[in-house]
């Protein structure tokens, strides 16, 4: 649905590409006047033409929602993991501009995170969702980063990180035969019969959906699987040490240093969030954790805004 053209009111979009998901919403200078969803977006983990369906049906759910016409959009930020990589923008760009009209903001997917969370304060924010990254910024606006260079090598604590960790821990305890029953439960989800095709699966070109096991070790956590609970464990320890690692980079001799959460490994298990915090407090008293769940495009939508207000160009 659409209606007639308002040359009077602009029109913003902000939309947060991640991995698995990506979130979209319109609104005008006070209020969301609609939301959308697609599947990731991510131009490196799922290539250009899914990045430009999930693009698509995110940006036309918004729009549809709030009963405008993508033609309307008076600016655009998106922010993406890889954002700042000119070979990443060069492609967003280019989808997006055949979907809506105005100047467009690409940034990383920690500059939304951080906006969301702090505005234009400072703090640290730590993002685990597909991957995961920590960012920060200080008053006096000097920013630092920790971890977030890609999944083969780094996203610690992250949905893919704790699949992949699930796997091979089964694989480890299936060698010391201790077997555990998330080799069943990983078997189930990936639709296999047998731990010789999960082992096929796993080391398959290119690599399978990690990250869409971080349910099932969750749900495995839950339901009481040592080896579950502890992958969990450790992944809240690794996100902790991403956070300390800006800490000590932006907010040394600092009393309070705001910290927040975002993504959906944080958002969907309370053991991680636990852990995270524990460790946190336990070696940065200081911290003063944000127990709300940031989400991202609430700050990709408000740059949106305060670049017009700058005047800012694309």
């Amino acid at each position: 649905m659409s209606c007639g053209r308002n040359t009077t009111v602009a029109i913003f979009l902000g939309i947060d590409g991640g991995g698995s998901k990506t979130s979209c919403e319109v609104g005008n200078e006070t209020s969301v006047l609609g939301k959308g969803s697609g599947a990731g977006s991510n131009v490196v983990r799922v290539g250009e033409d899914k990045a430009r369906e999930a693009f698509e049906t995110a940006v036309h759910q918004a729009c549809d929602a709030a009963n405008i016409d993508p033609s309307q959009v008076t600016r655009t930020c998106v922010g993406i993991a890889g954002g700042a990589r000119p070979e990443t923008t060069d492609i967003i760009r280019k989808i997006l501009s055949n979907l809506v009209s105005g100047d467009i903001e690409i940034v990383g997917d920690m500059v939304i995170a951080i906006e969301a969370a702090s505005g234009s304060g400072g703090g640290v924010v730590v993002i685990a969702g597909t991957g995961s990254i920590a960012y920060g910024r200080n008053a006096a606006g000097e920013t630092a980063r920790a971890g977030g260079w890609g999944f083969a090598i780094s996203d610690e604590g992250s949905g893919h990180w704790i699949g992949r960790t699930a796997v091979t821990a089964t694989m480890r305890a299936f060698d010391e035969s201790q077997p555990t029953p998330l080799l069943d439960a990983i078997i189930k989800a990936w639709g296999i019969s047998s731990r010789e095709q999960m082992i096929l699966v796993a080391n398959s070109s290119p690599s399978p959906d990690f990250a869409g096991l971080f349910p099932v070790v969750a749900r495995a956590a839950e339901g009481g699987d040592s080896t579950a609970t502890e992958i969990l464990t450790r992944a809240g320890a690794e996100l902790s040490r991403l956070a300390e690692i800006v800490i000590e980079k932006l907010f040394q001799g600092a009393e309070s240093i705001p910290v927040a959460m975002s993504g959906g490994v944080f958002g969907n298990s309370a053991q991680v969030r636990q852990v995270f915090y524990n460790n946190l407090r336990s070696r940065r008293p200081g911290v003063a954790l944000n127990a709300t769940i940031i989400d991202p495009v609430r700050g990709a939508l408000e740059m949106a805004r305060k670049s017009a207000r700058r005047g800012v160009g694309a």
